[in-house]
């Protein structure tokens, strides 16, 4: 029996483009600060009801269909005014959609568009200060080595 490959997640990253990237260079990405948990995209294919009136034995029938690339999130130390809190309530301001890398332990990248959807921030008495991240992603995502 093979020895197995899992790993746990610490040393994750999540980046996002730096929003001065020059026109047509490669993005320069910025990691997000603090980073603790990271959900990677939850892709997931709709079913498409073909379902007619000969159907055999009175069953639904279904066809895969386009993918949604679903949302991705993370959570973080929330510093504020920090270099991440700042991009991350520009973003969520703007509506604009931008460059996102989740890099895992084994340096495989996941890189795909997402614009910010949730920035919730919580601050209670005993704990360290929070933040958790959502994003819609839109489009692909790419897995490179």
């Amino acid at each position: 029996m093979a020895a197995s490959q899992a790993s746990i997640g610490y040393g994750t990253r999540f980046m996002m483009e730096s929003g001065s990237s020059p026109g047509n260079s490669p993005p320069t990405y910025v990691d997000m600060a603090e980073i603790k948990n990271v959900t990677p995209p939850n892709q997931q294919t709709d079913d498409v009801d073909v379902t007619h009136n000969q159907s055999p034995n009175r069953r639904r029938e279904f066809i895969a269909g386009l993918i949604d690339p679903g949302e991705a999130s993370f959570e973080m130390n929330f510093v504020p005014n920090s270099t991440s809190d700042l991009r991350l309530q520009s973003l969520l301001t703007s509506g604009l959609v931008t460059k996102c890398r989740i890099m895992f332990p084994n340096n495989v990248k996941w890189d795909f568009l997402a614009s910010v959807k949730g920035y919730e921030i919580s601050s209670a008495t005993e704990d360290a200060m929070a933040a958790t991240v959502s994003l819609r992603v839109s489009g692909d995502v790419v897995s490179s080595p």
